[in-house]
């Protein structure tokens, strides 16, 4: 437990009652935060589509929408690199997603 508390100040890094519930709740904020971290990116990356589909002149539901209609496997993560990196491919992934929206349209 000491060893697992290194690098921490004063008596929790010394003595191994503070170091026991220093490390414990370091554990605990760090399985918390590992979740965290992951929605964090999520909304990062819809920020980033939902930016690049307004430009494109669509909104980010109905983006996402047409996608799904499409088929499309691609998901936001790779989505959100072709926005900011890649423009023209992001522009047929618009043609594509209002694509398959007129023809869901035009088949309800």
């Amino acid at each position: 437990m000491l060893q697992a508390a290194k690098g921490f100040r004063l008596k929790r890094s010394k003595l191994y009652r503070y170091a026991s519930d220093a490390v414990d709740h370091g554990r605990q904020y760090a399985y918390r935060d590992r979740r965290v971290k992951k929605r964090t990116f999520r909304y990062l990356w819809q920020i980033r589509i939902n930016a690049a589909a307004r430009a494109a002149g669509i909104t980010y539901s109905r983006f996402i929408e047409g996608l799904k209609a499409a088929q499309c496997a691609l998901d936001r993560k790779v989505i959100a690199d072709l926005a900011a990196t890649d423009a023209p491919a992001f522009g047929e992934l618009v043609k594509l997603a209002q694509g398959a929206l007129k023809t869901k349209a035009a088949k309800a």
